[in-house]
């Protein structure tokens, strides 16, 4: 059964990554996704509690589990023996980033590959960080996040 990883900061999770979440489902046996724990950036929420957020919304996906990891995507991919990364693509803005990214990963670990996947052109614009700032802001995210995400925004962001 082949594995394939799906990595991001999930801060948070929203409709978008569940899309390509579940399409990559479809295309591999496993599917882990790998919460980066960057100590370079401020997420909003623990590790913990992403782990806890995403696997809330896994039903359906039986092969399908989440975990946390720190350091070098390509050095996790090949102690998880991952035949694949997914990578989702919104926009064409996104195509520079991940297209980089990938043949460095490429060049570190060249027995991974590095598969985009599209999601649903209804969340090509949703991104972690503008809901976000819809949240802290007061807006309503329900349309972008599952709604145990939504509830746990509310919960950071009460007056809002």
């Amino acid at each position: 059964m082949k594995l394939c990883i799906y990595p991001g900061t999930f801060d948070p999770f929203t409709n978008g990554h569940l899309d390509v979440l579940a399409r990559a489902a479809k295309l591999f046996g496993h599917v882990r996704v790998a919460i980066a724990i960057d100590s370079t950036k401020a997420p909003l929420f623990t590790p913990e509690q992403r782990v806890q957020l995403i696997q809330a919304n896994l039903r359906g996906l039986p092969n399908v589990d989440v975990v946390s990891f720190d350091g070098l995507l390509v050095k996790f991919a090949r102690k998880q023996k991952a035949h694949a990364i997914i990578r989702g693509l919104r926009a064409l803005s996104d195509f520079e980033f991940e297209f980089n990214m990938a043949l460095m990963n490429r060049h570190l670990e060249p027995k991974v590959e590095t598969i985009f996947v599209m999601p649903n052109e209804s969340y090509s614009y949703t991104s972690s960080s503008l809901v976000k700032q819809i949240a802290k802001l007061g807006g309503d995210v329900s349309k972008f996040v599952p709604p145990n995400v939504a509830k746990a925004l509310r919960e950071v962001y009460p007056s809002a």
